[in-house]
C-alpha cells in the first residue's frame, strides 16, 4: 500500500505526548499515512520566528497539504499574534468543523438523563474580529473593527449544508446576531438562507445567538447542524464541548479549498507535560476525521471503534471516568486503544489517490457582484473632549454647500443634533457628513472634506459611507432618523 505524505507538528505542553500517542494508534491500525514533522509553537517564537513557524514548516505544509498539530502555546503580550490562528487565516482554511457526540463510558448531566448528543458546530474561521485589526483612537478608546465578507461567508455556509448531508442530518441552524448588527451578522444571515435554496432536501433555520446557547443548555438534543460566524462559534463550540464531558472529547477540522488542519483544540497544559497523564482522545478523534477528510474512513472508523469500545471497557485517563483511582497513563491509555482495533473490515487502498493539494501562481480575488456602489457621506472619527454641539458648530463652518452633518454619536449613541444630557460620554466621537442634494458627490469631495476639517479637528480615521444599488449600507446610530436622500 504507497503512502500519503502529512506535515505533523507536535505541540507544546502536552502536545508531543498526546501525539506521540497518537501515531502509535495510527502505526498499528497500518494507516498508509507517512508523517513529515515540522516545527511549530512556542518553541518556534523563542527563536526569533515572529509567525510561530519555520519557514521550513510552511513549506511542508503547502506541498502535503494536510497539517495535523497538537495543541500550541501563544507567548503572552508584545503584540503576538496566536499560531492558532495564524494558520487558519494563512492557508484560508475557512470553515472549522467540530462534531459533538456523546460517548459511551464519558458521563454528564445529558448521559444520565439518557439524552445523546450529536450536533456538529461549523465555524467560520477567517473573518469577524480573529482579524485582530485593533487600535487605539484615544488614550480611554480602543478600537476593533469586525470584518464579515459575503464570499467568506458563502464558503463556511455552503461547508455547513454539505456537512449536514455527510452526517446525514436533516437540519442547519444559523446562529447570529443580526437584530443588532444588522449589517455583518445580517449580511451573514441573507447569505444562509440564499444558499439553503440550494440544498431543498435540508431543513434552514436561524436562532438568536443567545437564545442558543440557553438553548443548547437546556434542550441540544433540537439541534444537528449548526453554523456561525468566528467569535459566536468559538463561544458555542466550547459550550457544546460541555455537554459531552469537555475539551478533551472535542476534536477539531479546520478545511480550506487546498489545506487542511486537525488539530486538538484543548490548552497545553503545561502542568502535566511530560508525566504521561494526558487524555489523548481530543487529538486521536480530529486524526480519524483526518482520516475521513483523506478518504480512508475505513482506518478512522476502525480507530474510533477502538477509542468507544476501550472507554465502555472502563479505561481512561484521569481526567474522566467515574473511577478515578483507576486512571491509567497516556502510553497505558494508547496501548489499549490498540489492543482493541478490529481492523478486519480494512482494504488495501491506494492513498495517493486522495489528498493532492492544487498549486497556486497567485492569490484567489473572491467577488461575489457586480453592483453599483455610490459613495454618499463619510464618518469622521476623532478624539475631542469638547461638547457634541461645540464640535458641530465647528464642522459646520467648514462644510461644502451639498454636504451637512447629519449625526454626531459617543459610543454608537447619538448626541447631536437631539439625545439626553444622561448620556456619558467618552473621548472619541464619530462625525456623520453626508451629501444633502440627489445629485452624484465624488468620492474625492468627501476625502477633500476631510482633509479641509483635519486641521480643526483630531480626526484619528475616516469610513466611507455608501450605498449598493441605491440601498444604504451603513448603520444609524442609536437614536438617529434616516436622512431622506439615504
Amino acid at each position: 500500500m504507497s503512502k500519503v505524505k502529512i506535515s505533523v507538528a507536535k505541540g507544546d505542553g502536552i502536545g508531543p505526548e498526546i501525539m506521540d500517542a497518537v501515531l502509535s494508534i495510527f502505526d498499528a491500525a497500518k494507516t498508509p499515512l507517512e508523517y513529515e514533522f515540522v516545527d511549530m509553537g512556542k518553541g518556534v517564537y523563542d527563536k526569533g520566528f515572529t509567525t510561530g513557524m519555520t519557514d521550513d514548516a510552511k513549506i511542508s505544509v503547502e506541498q502535503t497539504g494536510i497539517l495535523f498539530k497538537g495543541p500550541m502555546e501563544t507567548p503572552k503580550g508584545g503584540g503576538v499574534k496566536s499560531i492558532n490562528v495564524t494558520a487558519r487565516k494563512t492557508w484560508n482554511t475557512h470553515s472549522n468543523i467540530r462534531k459533538f457526540k456523546s460517548i459511551k463510558g464519558v458521563d454528564t448531566v445529558f448521559s444520565k438523563a439518557g439524552i445523546p448528543i450529536d450536533i456538529t458546530i461549523v465555524r467560520e474561521n477567517i473573518e469577524d474580529t480573529y482579524g485582530g485589526i485593533e487600535h487605539y483612537m484615544t488614550k480611554d478608546v480602543a478600537v476593533s473593527r469586525r470584518i464579515i465578507s459575503r464570499p467568506g461567508s458563502e464558503q463556511v455556509i455552503r461547508s455547513a449544508f454539505e456537512t449536514a448531508l455527510k452526517e446525514g442530518y436533516k437540519k442547519v441552524t444559523c446562529g447570529h446576531k443580526a437584530n443588532i448588527m444588522k449589517l455583518t451578522d445580517g449580511m451573514f444571515l441573507d447569505t444562509f438562507y440564499r444558499i439553503a435554496k440550494e440544498y431543498p432536501q435540508l431543513i434552514a433555520d436561524d436562532v438568536i445567538v443567545d437564545a442558543l446557547c440557553m438553548k443548547l443548555v437546556y434542550a441540544p438534543q433540537q439541534f444537528e447542524c449548526v453554523v456561525l460566524t468566528n467569535l459566536q462559534g468559538d463561544i458555542v463550540s466550547d459550550l457544546c464541548a460541555g455537554l459531552v464531558g469537555g475539551l478533551g472529547f472535542a476534536p477539531s477540522a479546520n478545511l480550506g479549498d487546498h489545506i487542511k488542519i486537525f488539530e486538538a483544540v484543548h490548552g497545553t497544559a503545561p502542568d502535566i507535560a511530560g508525566k504521561n497523564l494526558a487524555n489523548p482522545t481530543s487529538l486521536l478523534l480530529s486524526g480519524t476525521i483526518m482520516l475521513n477528510q483523506m478518504g480512508l474512513e475505513e482506518f478512522g472508523g476502525a480507530i474510533r471503534d477502538a477509542l468507544i469500545k476501550t472507554i465502555d471497557l472502563g479505561f481512561h485517563t484521569g481526567d474522566f471516568g467515574a473511577d478515578r483511582s483507576s486512571a491509567i497513563g497516556t502510553k497505558e491509555f494508547a496501548q489499549e486503544i490498540i489492543n482493541n482495533l478490529d481492523l478486519s473490515k480494512i482494504i488495501d487502498t491506494d492513498a495517493e489517490k486522495y489528498h493532492k493539494p492544487t498549486s497556486l501562481a497567485q492569490n484567489r480575488m473572491m467577488i461575489s457582484s457586480n453592483d453599483e456602489i455610490e459613495t454618499v457621506g463619510v464618518d469622521l472619527f476623532i478624539a475631542s473632549e469638547q461638547q457634541p454641539a461645540e464640535i458641530a458648530e465647528i464642522v459646520q463652518a467648514h462644510l461644502d454647500s451639498d454636504m451637512e452633518v447629519t449625526t454626531i454619536t459617543n459610543r454608537g449613541t447619538q448626541v447631536w443634533p437631539s439625545g439626553s444630557v444622561f448620556t456619558d460620554l467618552v473621548d472619541a466621537y464619530v462625525v456623520r457628513i453626508e451629501k444633502n442634494t440627489t445629485n452624484e458627490v465624488k468620492k474625492k469631495r468627501f476625502m477633500e472634506q476631510a482633509i479641509r476639517l483635519y486641521d480643526q479637528l483630531n480626526i484619528g480615521s475616516i469610513e466611507m459611507l455608501i450605498t449598493i444599488n441605491g440601498e444604504r449600507k451603513y448603520s444609524l446610530a442609536q437614536g438617529q432618523k434616516v436622512n431622506a436622500l439615504s
